[in-house]
C-alpha cells in the first residue's frame, strides 16, 4: 500500500476543516460527521478552536482507502497562525489548497499559493461551497488559472481528464500528448509525474458540508498520488512541538529516509558540507536554528495520532509522520539526520508586545501606569530599547536600571519595575509556550522591567493570553503592538573583549562581517587550536549563539552578520566559564561600536510585499497613498473594472492601510500583505532620535572592558580597549 502525507491549507473560513471531516467520513474512518460551528468536529479538540470556530493548532489524521494509507495534516487557517501551517508544509508530499466558492480567491490563498510554490509542494484544488446562491465555478476557475497557472484544469469529470489535449500540452516532454495519439488517453502513471512536478493541479468542487463532490475528489486523491521513494540512511524533518496533557514534551517528525524505533538515539551533530565553514576543528554554528550546544538524545515512546487518540508504536518507516517523547532539545524546523534545517520562514511577526500581569480591565500599579506614559511618549518602537536575551531574575528584590525620557533623563515618575515572582512565573510560562512556537521571540527588558513577545497579530494576542490562562492558571493582558526593528552592518571590522577582575582571565577577537539579507547570524572559528584550546573555542562560539545580541543603535537585535573567532586567551589557573562568555559578549559591543564610529551599522525594518486590488476610479488615490508611504510598486495592471497594483512598503507605514482602503473603496478593494524580509528603514534617524537609546550606559550590555593591574581590576573604555589588549589578531587578509 502506498503512503502519502497530505496537508490542507486555506483562506480561513473557506471550509478546510469541514472538507477533512467529509473525507474522514466517507472513508469510513470516522461515524459520525461533526461540524465545526457545532463544536464537536473531529480535529477540532482544543476547547478554543471550538469557542472560536477555527483551527489555532495543525492536527493530524489517518485515513486509509484501498491503495493509499493517507495521514491527513489539517493547517491553520488564519493569518496569525501562518507560521504553524507553513512549518507542516515542509513535510507534506501533496497539499490539498480549499477556495471557497462564497469568497472567492482571497490574497491570503494567493500568499498559500506562493509558498507551496516556494517549497515545490504538488497540488490539488478544492473549490468548496459550490452550493451557495451565486457560487460561479467556471469564472472561479478561469480566475485560478489567470493567478496560478494554466496547470490548474477542471477534474471533477475525472474519467474525462486523460482525455484532455489541454493536459496533454502541459507536459514539455510530449510524452503524455504521443499517448494520446495513438492510444486515445493519457497513462495514469504521466499524469501523476504531471502532478508530481507542479505541471497539473487537478481542480475539483463540491460542497464539503453536504458531501457533494467529495467521494469524486477522495477517488482523485487516490489516483493521482504516488509513492514516494527515500534513501536508506535515517532523516526527519521536525515540524512542532507541543506537549500533552500530562506535560510530556513531544516532537512532531516525519521521517524522511531509514526507519526509527523505539530507544533509537538522536543527535543533532553533522559534518558540514561547505569545506570551508568545516575548516575549522571547531565547527560552525547558525543562530537560527538555536543550535549552540551539540546534545544526543533517546527516544521514549513513538506515537501515531488521529486528532487526539494515538496509538503506541516500536518502529515508524520513511514516509510517515510521528510524535515520539524523550527529545527535549528539538526545536521546529530542525532538521535530524541527513536533513538541513528549515530556512527562515516566508512569514514571520514583525510586531512586539508587552505582556502585563493581570486581567485587561485590573489596576495597574503606579509605576506601570508611568512605565505606559513614557511608551506613548515615544515611537511603539522603543519597546526594544535596552533589551537583552537574558533569564528573568528570580526573587522580588531585583531591580532594573531607571527609564529615561525621549531626551535621555531620568523620568522622575518612573521607578525601576521590581521583579516580582509573578511575574517570574509568566516568563517562564511563555518560555514553554516559545519551546512550541521559536516566532514567540519571549525577552525580559531589564530597563523597563517587561516581558516582550513577538507575534502576527491581535487574534494570536488573545490566543496566547487565553493559553496562558488555560494552561497555567495565570490571567495577563498585552499593551499594543509596536515596530520590530533590527540593526545590521555595511562593513567588517575587529571586536575585542578582555575580562580581567582579581583571579579571572580571559580575552577574546572577533571578526564582525556583514551577510547576505535574511542570512540570519553565523558563527564559525578560525582560530587555530595552537593559539586557543579546543574547548575554549568552542565556548565562545556557544557564548555568541545562546543569546540575541542587540545593536548599539536602537538596542534592535542585530541579524545577517558573519561572526568568527579569530584569537583569544585564557588562564590555566585563572580563567572560569563565565569569563569568556563576559569576553565574549563584550567583544560583540565593542565591535559595534568601533563600527558605528565609522558610520556602519545601519537600522532596519520589516517590509510587506503587497497586492491592492482597488476600483480604477480609486487608483490615483492608491498611488499617492503608496508614494507617501515610502513605497515601491510596478506598473499597475487592470483586471476588468478593478486596478491591480503590486508593490512594496515599510510594514510601520501599511500595517494599518486595509482600514483606509475599506474607507476609500466602499468596500470594493482588498489588500493582502505578505511579510518581504527586512530593509534599511526609510526614517532611520527619525526612529533613531526617538528611541533615545545610548549604548554606553547600558549597564546590560557594555562595551567596555575589565583588565586588571597591581591586584585590582578597572575598566577600561570600548575606544581604549585595543591599546590594552594583551593578544594581536590577524585576519585573512592579514591585517
Amino acid at each position: 500500500m502506498r503512503r502519502a502525507v497530505v496537508g490542507i491549507a486555506a483562506h480561513v473560513d473557506a471550509g478546510k476543516t469541514t472538507l477533512c471531516e467529509a473525507l474522514l467520513y466517507r472513508s469510513g474512518e470516522i461515524r459520525k460527521l461533526g461540524r465545526v460551528d457545532h463544536g464537536d468536529a473531529f480535529l477540532d479538540t482544543d476547547a478554543m478552536e471550538k469557542r472560536r470556530g477555527i483551527t489555532i493548532f495543525s492536527k493530524q489524521a489517518i485515513l486509509q482507502t484501498d491503495n493509499v494509507a493517507f495521514t491527513i495534516l489539517d493547517t491553520p487557517g488564519h493569518v496569525d497562525f501562518s507560521a504553524e501551517m507553513e512549518r507542516t508544509l515542509r513535510v507534506i508530499d501533496y497539499a490539498i489548497l480549499v477556495v471557497g466558492a462564497n469568497d472567492g480567491l482571497q490574497g491570503y490563498t494567493e500568499t498559500l499559493w506562493r509558498i507551496l510554490e516556494r517549497y515545490n509542494v504538488p497540488t490539488f484544488i478544492f473549490i468548496n461551497k459550490m452550493d451557495v446562491t451565486g457560487a460561479d465555478k467556471e469564472s472561479l476557475l478561469s480566475l485560478i488559472r489567470h493567478r496560478f497557472s494554466e496547470g490548474c484544469v477542471d477534474a471533477d469529470n475525472i474519467d474525462g481528464l486523460d482525455r484532455d489535449e489541454q493536459v496533454a500540452l502541459l507536459d514539455d516532454t510530449g510524452i503524455a500528448v504521443n499517448q494520446l495519439l495513438d492510444d486515445g488517453r493519457i497513462q495514469d502513471q504521466t499524469l501523476r509525474r504531471l502532478v508530481n512536478e507542479r505541471r497539473l493541479f487537478p481542480c475539483f468542487s463540491g460542497s464539503a458540508l453536504k458531501l457533494k463532490g467529495v467521494d469524486e475528489f477522495l477517488a482523485g486523491l487516490e489516483r493521482f498520488t504516488s509513492a514516494r521513494q527515500y534513501p536508506q540512511d535515517f532523516g526527519a524533518r521536525v515540524y512542532k512541538i507541543s506537549h500533552d496533557n500530562q506535560g510530556n514534551r513531544l516532537t512532531w517528525l516525519k521521517v524522511t529516509g531509514g526507519s526509527l524505533a523505539v530507544k533509537d538515539s538522536l543527535s543533532n551533530i553533522r559534518l558540514p558540507e561547505d569545506p570551508d565553514e568545516g575548516s575549522s576543528p571547531v565547527g560552525t554554528y547558525d543562530a537560527r536554528t538555536g543550535a549552540d550546544t551539540p546534545w544526543s538524545e533517546k527516544i521514549d515512546q513513538i506515537r501515531r495520532y488521529s486528532a487526539s487518540k494515538y496509538e503506541l508504536i516500536d518502529t515508524v518507516e520513511a514516509g510517515e509522520v510521528c510524535a515520539v517523547t524523550g527529545l527535549t532539545r528539538t526545536f521546529p524546523g530542525e532538521g535530524l539526520g541527513f536533513e538541513d534545517d528549515a530556512d527562515a520562514a516566508v512569514l514571520q511577526p514583525v510586531l512586539t508586545y508587552t505582556v502585563w500581569p493581570g486581567a485587561d480591565d485590573d489596576n495597574r500599579l503606579q509605576s506601570v501606569e508611568a512605565v505606559n506614559s513614557v511608551e506613548t511618549a515615544r515611537d511603539s518602537a522603543a519597546d526594544h530599547v535596552g533589551t537583552r536575551d537574558a533569564h528573568l531574575p528570580s526573587g522580588s528584590h531585583d531591580r532594573t536600571a531607571p527609564i529615561k525620557d525621549g531626551a535621555g533623563h531620568l523620568a522622575p515618575e518612573v521607578q525601576a519595575a521590581e521583579v516580582t515572582p509573578e511575574l517570574h512565573h509568566i516568563f517562564t510560562a511563555l518560555r514553554t509556550l516559545e519551546d512550541e512556537d521559536p516566532n514567540l521571540g519571549v525577552r525580559w527588558v531589564p530597563r523597563l522591567g517587561q516581558i516582550q513577545i513577538q507575534l502576527m497579530g491581535a487574534v494570536q494576542q488573545e490566543v496566547i493570553v487565553q493559553m496562558l490562562h488555560d494552561r497555567f492558571g495565570m490571567d495577563v493582558h498585552c499593551g499594543s503592538g509596536g515596530i520590530l526593528y533590527r540593526e545590521t552592518i555595511s562593513a567588517s571590522g575587529e571586536g575585542i573583549g578582555h575580562f580581567e577582575p582579581l583571579r579571572h582571565y580571559a580575552e577574546v577577537h572577533l571578526l564582525l562581517e556583514p551577510g547576505q539579507p535574511g542570512s540570519g547570524m553565523r558563527f564559525r572559528s578560525k582560530c587555530s587550536l595552537d593559539d586557543l584550546d579546543r574547548n575554549w573555542q568552542r565556548a565562545i562560539l556557544s557564548h555568541l549563539a545562546e543569546k540575541e545580541h542587540l545593536g548599539v543603535l536602537t538596542a534592535s537585535p542585530i541579524t545577517d552578520m558573519r561572526i568568527s573567532l579569530i584569537a583569544g586567551r585564557g588562564h590555566d589557573k585563572h580563567t572560569e566559564g563565565g569569563d569568556f562568555r563576559e569576553a565574549t559578549y563584550r567583544a560583540v559591543r565593542q565591535g559595534l561600536m568601533e563600527l558605528k564610529r565609522r558610520g556602519a551599522c545601519q537600522l532596519l525594518e520589516p517590509w510587506y510585499r503587497f497586492r491592492l486590488e482597488v476600483p480604477q476610479e480609486t487608483m490615483g488615490r492608491a498611488i499617492s497613498d503608496i508614494q507617501r508611504m515610502s513605497g515601491t510598486f510596478d506598473t499597475p495592471m487592470y483586471d476588468g473594472e478593478y486596478a491591480v497594483i503590486e508593490g512594496r512598503a515599510p510594514v510601520s507605514q501599511m500595517r494599518d492601510y486595509s482600514n483606509e482602503v475599506n474607507a476609500y473603496a466602499r468596500g470594493r478593494g482588498q489588500l493582502n500583505c505578505v511579510f518581504d524580509g527586512y530593509r534599511p528603514c526609510h526614517d532611520a534617524q527619525t526612529v533613531i532620535d526617538r528611541m533615545a537609546y545610548d549604548p554606553e550606559t547600558d549597564m546590560e550590555n557594555t562595551p567596555d572592558s575589565v583588565f586588571c593591574a597591581h591586584g585590582v581590576g578597572y575598566t577600561v573604555k570600548w575606544n581604549k580597549v585595543p591599546d590594552f589588549a594583551h593578544v594581536t589578531a590577524k585576519t585573512d587578509n592579514g591585517h
